[in-house]
């Protein structure tokens, strides 16, 4: 299918409206005079429209002409930008990736990650999408993300290359208005049954799902994410377990109390994990970076 708009055309229309004349736009596209008409007849002539008002003295573009100018612009900018990304992937940086990050992970420090990804100056496309528990490891298996962050659990064999991030502490905390607050003494299963429980809800698809802190309780109440789950516990919606890492503030602040509880919570590691040999520059840049960092003081 042939095309009355040419990228050629684009080019010499923008020329000629930098630089003010049909002459002038010759000169900078080093073509001769008549060159520069015949390409402006003939996209006026494909088109079926003026692109030039010729009714004064000096040449000035239509509405139509300032319509093809503008888009034209934006098709030559999307042009360059795709010739840019075929040769950074042929150079081994990828075009885009999609990070599966647990509701484990702040959001703040992978965020400050991505920034200092963009001063490379690399065109990747960069998609973030929150997981929980089995979640992160379901996105790989489904080709969803390719990378995960902040896993824990069982780790599957033989398809991933993981790495650990790091140490995952755990606290039994209640709002400061809760009547469990001023309990004294080890919380029992009996004390911590009387209360709702804040439970996030894994966000796998197709991989079985896990709970993670169940325990028996009054009524359990399930939630999107970790943020979401602190909030509730904040508010006294529920009581449970929370990551020490997330609430620092909240209990230097006492919004938060932690309490002493005989149900065993033990620390958990959790990793990052890409699929066997597939990690471009961009991966391979993101995972030295994740490795050199604290997740979770």
């Amino acid at each position: 299918m042939r095309h009355a708009i040419t990228f050629d055309a684009i080019r010499v229309l923008e020329a000629i409206s930098q630089e003010g004349s049909f002459a002038a736009a010759a000169a900078k596209l080093a073509k001769v005079p008549s060159a520069i008409t015949y390409t402006m007849q003939k996209l006026e002539s494909d088109l079926g429209v003026l692109i030039f008002d010729r009714s004064k003295k000096r040449a000035a573009l239509t509405s139509a002409g300032k319509l093809v100018l503008e888009e034209g612009i934006a098709l030559l900018q999307a042009s360059a930008r795709l010739e840019e990304k075929v040769h950074q992937l042929e150079s081994g940086w990828e075009s885009k990736i999609t990070i599966a990050k647990d509701t484990l992970i702040p959001d703040a420090q992978l965020l400050a990650l991505i920034g200092g990804f963009c001063h490379l100056d690399k065109q990747v496309e960069i998609t973030v999408i929150e997981e929980v528990l089995g979640g992160g490891w379901d996105a790989l298996y489904t080709k969803r993300a390719d990378i995960a962050i902040g896993l824990t659990g069982e780790l599957p064999k033989g398809q991933f290359d993981i790495s650990e991030m790091g140490t995952i502490e755990f606290v039994f905390a209640v709002a400061r208005h809760h009547p469990l607050a001023d309990f004294v003494g080890l919380l029992e299963p009996q004390h911590i049954l009387q209360y709702p429980s804040i439970i996030v809800a894994d966000s796998s698809r197709t991989l079985p799902g896990r709970s993670s802190g169940l325990f028996d309780s009054k009524q359990v109440i399930r939630v999107s994410s970790m943020q979401s789950k602190i909030q509730a516990q904040v508010l006294g919606v529920g009581i449970g377990f929370l990551p020490l890492h997330l609430i620092n503030a909240q209990l230097a602040s006492g919004e938060l109390v932690a309490k002493a509880s005989a149900i065993p919570r033990p620390p958990i590691p959790a990793y990052f994990a890409t699929v066997k040999g597939k990690r471009g520059k961009a991966l391979n840049w993101i995972c030295q970076e994740l490795q050199q960092q604290q997740w979770f003081k």
